[in-house]
């Protein structure tokens, strides 16, 4: 079986709907495309790539189907559980490695390759690898990415919680992401009353005003500097609907953002 003949899979929990990553995962994309942003860089995954997103990270990605409209990926979630449990298993060697971005490509190697051919007695009716041998499957495939990646050990086993950041900075370069006031408190090292308390100080408005005035702000500059479409870059800003962008844009600035494109 060629390596882009494999069924998309998943190993662990579901993917939140938010755009936090609650637990480690390995992704291997075998068709398709998928684009990734973490408010540093954008990335690209192709068929036969994979990366590890990380956890504690704000992130977005969308998926981009074949011209078959196929798109089949694998998934495995390294939850915090399982790491603890291998870990007591398994000498972990650290590396003293950091970085800051939340989608860490990985070499493309034959065990790879390998280990994700191996994987088809395994499925079960519903596509996922049969629960009896999911954990088996999971460590030999961390035991392999530790294998090819020893830096690895530094991100997967750090079980630290985010330290306090600079408020005003973090908010800045991640006012796009659409999650709740909590996980950006957790985020930034506070609780959820400090969190507030702190974003009063710093910004003399509520982290909800601000999100969305910060947001229009840049949708109006881009609609007028950069010449984009509403409908393209609403989701991007942390908008849920075109329906809700639309209204906040015509209240905040009294002209609709449609009228202001053809200007």
């Amino acid at each position: 079986m060629k390596i882009t003949e494999i069924k998309s899979c998943f190993v662990g929990p579901a993917i939140s709907p938010e755009q936090f990553i609650t637990e480690h995962f390995f992704l291997f994309l075998a068709k398709g495309t998928m684009n990734g942003y973490d408010c540093n860089k954008h990335y690209t995954l192709k068929p036969g790539e994979s990366c590890i997103v990380r956890k504690n990270r704000l992130a977005r990605y969308n998926k981009v189907r074949t011209d078959e409209n196929e798109f089949e990926k694998v998934i495995f979630f390294f939850d915090e559980l399982f790491l603890k449990n291998f870990q007591k298993k398994h000498r972990i060697n650290f590396q003293n490695h950091t970085s800051k971005d939340a989608f860490i490509k990985l070499k493309k190697d034959e065990l790879i390759n390998s280990f994700l051919l191996s994987l088809e007695p395994y499925y079960n009716g519903s596509g996922n690898v049969n629960e009896t041998f999911s954990n088996l499957k999971r460590e030999e495939l961390l035991l392999i990415l530790l294998q090819l990646h020893p830096e690895l050990s530094d991100i997967l086993f750090d079980f630290g919680v985010p330290g306090r950041l600079d408020l005003e900075e973090f908010m800045q370069r991640n006012y796009k992401f659409n999650v709740s006031m909590e996980r950006f408190a957790f985020l930034t090292g506070r609780s959820l009353s400090a969190f507030k308390r702190d974003f009063k100080t710093i910004f003399n408005e509520t982290p909800n005003r601000w999100l969305i005035k910060r947001r229009l702000q840049e949708a109006r500059f881009l609609i007028e500097e950069k010449k984009q479409r509403p409908t393209d870059i609403y989701v991007d800003l942390g908008f849920e609907n075109l329906s809700h962008f639309s209204f906040a844009f015509k209240k905040q600035f009294g002209i609709s953002a449609s009228s202001l494109q053809s200007i």
